[in-house]
């Protein structure tokens, strides 16, 4: 509700796994307003090697 948008780029989104137990965007989301996209559905293997990828060289 307001000014700011938020995108969520389906190449960087891991969903928070490595992170936190439930995608964090969803938890502050003050309306729910956070479908999942049905043409980037990833199981949760595919989303920590994305994770790792992501992380390597921090």
């Amino acid at each position: 509700m307001g000014p700011e948008i938020f995108e969520i780029d389906p190449s960087l989104c891991t969903e928070c796994v490595g992170h936190f137990d439930e995608p964090q965007c969803a938890e502050i989301c003050p309306v729910e307003c956070i479908p999942k996209d049905p043409d980037n559905e990833e199981t949760q293997d595919e989303l920590m090697l994305k994770y790792q990828r992501l992380t390597e060289n921090l």
